[in-house]
């Protein structure tokens, strides 16, 4: 499990510190990286089951003394307490010029992490390409009118971040120039076709599950 074999230098996969992933879609993601990053915490459980890091990222208060030692040049202290690891790693990406990003690990473990992880990816959108696989499907943050490869029956959630209106193309339970005030209302929706389309000027994060 390492990311010897560079092919797009634009791309990375970050683990962050929640549940590591089994579902084989987003371990995928992680054996065919191009460039990994481990957040602080997730680095000590990537390491132990094989994995070699191209950077560790974070306040570096939880990866073990051994793995300081072992990975001295990988480490890249971020102690800013504004902002927490996953966005450290996300932002050490980005000043690397990795635009792509994919994000595993982010979900899993306690509730509040979980929640905030996938509220930050709608930040992460002004700045990269970027989605989190969880063992379950996948989260893509959008702000403009978007298109969505997608199969028949698939399921669909819509989390909306603002007060903005979206309408949707494609799904079972249509939403037209609508603005969502709560999480739950844009969520269990379906799929009827090979695509979906998300039409919103706002900011909006997108849930497909896996078939």
């Amino acid at each position: 499990m390492t990311s010897s074999n560079k092919v797009d230098d634009s791309t990375a996969v970050i683990v962050a510190n929640g549940r590591y992933p089994h579902h084989p879609i987003s371990l995928s993601a992680i054996e065919n990286a191009s460039y990994i990053v481990c957040c602080d915490g997730a680095a000590n459980h990537f390491i132990e089951i094989g994995g070699i890091p191209d950077a560790i990222v974070g306040d570096l208060d939880s990866i073990s003394e051994e793995n300081k030692t072992r990975f001295a040049e990988k480490l890249y202290p971020n102690r800013e307490q504004e902002t927490n690891d996953l966005t450290k790693a996300v932002l050490f990406c980005t000043e690397k010029g990795k635009r792509n990003i994919t994000i595993v690990g982010g979900t899993g473990m306690r509730e509040d992490h979980t929640i905030g992880n996938i509220s930050l990816l709608a930040d992460y959108e002004a700045i990269a390409n970027v989605n989190m696989l969880t063992n379950y499907g996948v989260f893509t943050p959008i702000s403009s009118k978007t298109t969505f490869k997608s199969f028949i029956g698939e399921k669909v959630s819509l989390f909306a971040i603002g007060q903005k209106p979206l309408t949707t193309i494609g799904l079972k339970y249509p939403i037209q120039n609508r603005i969502l005030t709560n999480w739950w209302q844009g969520s269990l929706n379906e799929s009827t076709g090979d695509n979906f389309t998300i039409d919103t000027c706002g900011r909006v994060i997108v849930f497909q599950v896996f078939s």
